[in-house]
Order: C-alpha cells, then structure tokens, then sequence
C-alpha cells in the first residue's frame, strides 16, 4: 500500500530539516555574505550561490547531536598573481578580521568552514569564473594549490529539471529518504552528491509523458527498482560522470568494497519496498515499511492497533461470533472460553512487529518451540506449558526451540526470538515490544521471559545459519494469554 498520508508525516516530522533551522540556516547565510562584502576581501564577487543539497532541496535533519552544512559558492573574477591556494587563505583571513567569526572558522581544502557551535556549518567555497575561458568556473585546491573545473550551476540546473520531470517534487523527496536510510540504518556508503547523480540518471525524458511518478511511494518503489536493476548489471565499480561535467568521475568516492556493499544493500531495501509497496492489509504494509525506515514510520497507528486487538478481533468475526464474544471484556476471556481458534490472523500482522530482516536460504527446516513454567528467572521448573495455556503474571516461563523431532540445531546455527506483546496494557506500560532478541548466553536456542502484562502475547524462534546470516526457518508462534 502507499500510505500516502503516512509517507508525508514522516517526510515532515522525522526526515526534512524543520523550519526553525531552515530559518536559522538563511539568517547565518545572508549574514555571512554581508560579512564578506564588508571585508575588504580583494576578490571582485559577480555572485553567492547555494550548492550541494541545500540548493538541490534534499538536505535532511540531522542525527541527534550531528550538525547539518550548508554549500555556499562566491564566484569571483580572477585576481592578477593569485595562485589557487590564495583564494581559500586570503576569504579566511578577512573572515578572521570580524569577531564574530574569529573562533568558529576551520580551512580545508576547497573552502573555508564557520562552525556553529556544532548545531550548523557553512562551507564557504571560492569559485573563479574566466580565469582564461570566458564563463569557465573552477573551484581552488588549496592543497595541491591548482585549478579543478566544475560546472556548479550547471549541476543544480540539471538536479531541477530531473525533479521536475517527477512531478510534486518526488525526486526531492526520494533522495532526501535515501539519505535518511543512509545515516539511520548507518550500514552503507554513499556521498550525497553521487546519490543525488544517481537517482537523476534513472530518471528519463519519456517519464514526463507516462506519469511515471504519480505520488512519493510509487517514485521510490520505481527510482529505487531501476538504480538496483543498473548495480545488478555492474557487478564492479562502474564510472559515475557529473552529468554536466563528464570530465570529473563521481565514483571515484568509492573503491570496490564499498561499491559492493551499496549495490548489495539497495538489492537488499529494494525487495523490502517492493513488499511493502505490494501489500494489501495495511497492518502489514504499515509493518514492512517500517522495516525500511524504522520505528517512526506510522508510529501512531502502530500503537493504536495493538493497544485495541480486543476490539478488532470481535468486529472481525462473524455474526454469532460477536454474540459470544460479547460475554467477555477482552480477548483473553474469549480465549480461555473458545480457545486458539478465535485469535484473529491480523493480530501475527500488528504493524508494530518488526519484520525479518535476513534473506531467506534457498533450504529450510522445521522449527518448533516448547515452554516450561518457571517459579524464578533461575528458579526451578513446574511444568510444561502449552500454547494458548491460560498462566498467571509474576511468573517466569522458558522457551526452547529444535527442529521437528525435539532436537538441538547444530552449532553453526543461531536461534533469535520476536517477543511481541499486545493490548491495552502493555501498549500503557509502552512494552509493545515486538523486536527480535537473542538466545540466552547460558542456555542456546533458549529465552527466559516474565510473565507481566494482561493480554494475548506471542513468541516465535527464528533459525538463521551464521556462515551466511540467511534465515533457514521459523516456528509458528507460541501465544501466551495472561490473566
């Protein structure tokens, strides 16, 4: 499903920069331009322009306690004897006249940089423009103290018109929920500017026509489809070239390993989209989409739907169904009447169950799990119990899995438990849990749990093989009523 409304709260609260430090961004900006006309700085300046993503409108919120930049070009004309290294020196030294930038400036290589306090920073690059072709604008390697041509204008001219193809700002949109599955899952690398290449070369001229992109998930589930299908085609490291500079090779920020590692995880996200784009029941779209961005996706309904499983189990039924269940408050009392067969389907599908996240082997197994009622979390045992047993809280109970004639799996396996708890108390109490935990260090295949909060709660055994980390089975669930 798309879950429209769901992918723009998301977008507004977790991804985009807020407005307050979109505000804060543009008065540093045109302050420090004014700074730098006042200075005295010898270069002539034809104009400030906005670079990198804050041009492209995909700078993203930072992670907590990170700071986000902004690219600010000065585009000069040529001052006589300067060599490259001048322009980066000189812009610093006049910044370092005004006290109010004194202590926040840090040279690099291109650019000088104002630190904020670690909440923002500007990187302020010198561009000289005809310097000995008319109109040809080269940014300054202070380092190796040359020219290196660029094309900046032309680049965020060419990031423009590939967003407008994708009506409604999609691409915009896109890259900016790249960039933030790049920073939060923190497991793939990508520079922001050969993302930014990359996704506008999938996007093609005919797509105008098509209505190819209608709305934010569909142009997602395609640009993301057609960057896996180009990776899948280059099983090494591929030449990138900015689209309006060919001469300069974008990839080059990466070497093989980390191509490898990009083009395995956008295969990896690309299914995961795919999924959840394709389902039907909301609950578990709104569920597998949360396995590509996280806990923040559709936070709201998550709760929502766990906290009334009571109620949507009874609506569910059928009409002499929801007599009987009428006799009983909650779902609990239905069961211990009516036993397992009245636990709806949806409530495997709460979408606040986080997903498997392991490819699945071509091989797989039976996985079965048993439970012993325990008077402690080390105490003694009293007793088997089954699933869907009524038990009462404050006790302890061991879940054990082995394949399908009660033995252990073999060392080179490992077993991982979802505990999931549901209703109205947990979801109070904010133990909704529903996240994939290991095995007890002291006894493998094995999970102790307390018995605590009223409801209908499960328990499932996940076998994935450690050579590889691909999944080989999983166990049906074991449901744990508390009185």
């Amino acid at each position: 499903m798309k879950l429209l409304e769901h992918f723009k709260t998301f977008l507004d609260d977790q991804v985009d920069l807020n407005q307050t430090r979109g505000d804060q961004l543009d008065s540093s900006v045109s302050a420090v331009q004014t700074a730098i006309k006042d200075s005295g700085w010898k270069s002539s300046i034809i104009e400030f322009s906005a670079h990198g993503s804050w041009a492209h409108g995909t700078i993203i919120k930072p992670l907590p306690d990170k700071e986000f930049d902004a690219d600010l070009l000065v585009i000069v004309k040529p001052v006589e004897g300067w060599e490259a290294k001048d322009y980066v020196n000189t812009l610093y030294s006049a910044l370092e006249q005004n006290a109010t930038y004194k202590d926040k400036l840090r040279r690099y290589s291109h650019c000088v940089t104002i630190e904020y306090a670690g909440i923002r920073r500007i990187d302020i690059a010198p561009v000289v423009r005809g310097r000995w072709i008319a109109g040809l604008d080269e940014v300054c390697n202070r380092t190796s103290n040359e020219f290196e041509r660029s094309a900046p204008t032309e680049y965020t001219k060419w990031v423009v018109q590939k967003n407008a193809i994708a009506a409604g700002n999609d691409l915009k949109k896109v890259t900016r929920l790249l960039k933030y599955l790049r920073d939060i899952k923190g497991n793939f690398t990508c520079p922001s500017f050969l993302l930014t290449t990359l996704l506008g070369y999938r996007v093609q001229e005919s797509d105008k026509y098509a209505n190819t992109f209608p709305d934010t998930p569909t142009t997602l589930k395609c640009l993301l489809g057609r960057l896996d299908d180009w990776l899948q085609a280059n099983p090494t490291l591929p030449e990138v070239r900015n689209p309006v500079l060919p001469t300069e090779v974008q990839s080059k920020a990466w070497d093989e390993t980390k191509y490898s590692n990009f083009r395995e995880k956008i295969n990896l996200y690309r299914g995961w989209v795919d999924e959840a784009y394709d389902e039907q029941d909301r609950d578990e779209s709104i569920g597998k989409w949360r396995r590509v961005f996280g806990d923040d996706f559709a936070s709201g309904e998550t709760k929502e739907a766990a906290s009334r499983i009571s109620e949507s189990a009874v609506v569910t039924k059928s009409t002499s169904a929801v007599a009987l269940a009428g006799q009983y408050k909650d779902l609990v009392e239905w069961v211990k009447q009516a036993g397992l067969q009245v636990i709806p389907a949806k409530l495997r599908k709460l979408p606040h169950i986080e997903r498997p996240k392991w490819r699945r082997a071509q091989n797989s197994y039976t996985v079965k799990v048993a439970a012993q009622l325990l008077n402690g979390e080390y105490g003694s045992s009293l007793g088997p119990v089954s699933s869907g047993q009524p038990l009462q809280p404050k006790y302890w109970i061991r879940f054990t899995a082995a394949n399908n004639i009660g033995a252990p799996f073999p060392d080179d396996y490992r077993v991982w438990w979802r505990v999931t708890n549901t209703d109205k108390v947990a979801t109070a109490a904010g133990q909704l849990r529903g996240e994939f935990y290991k095995s007890d260090a002291s006894t493998p295949a094995s999970r102790v749990e307390h018995l605590e909060y009223r409801g209908v709660h499960f328990v499932e055994a996940f076998l994935v093989r450690k050579s590889d980390d691909r999944l080989l089975g999983q166990s049906d669930p074991f449901y744990v009523v508390i009185e």
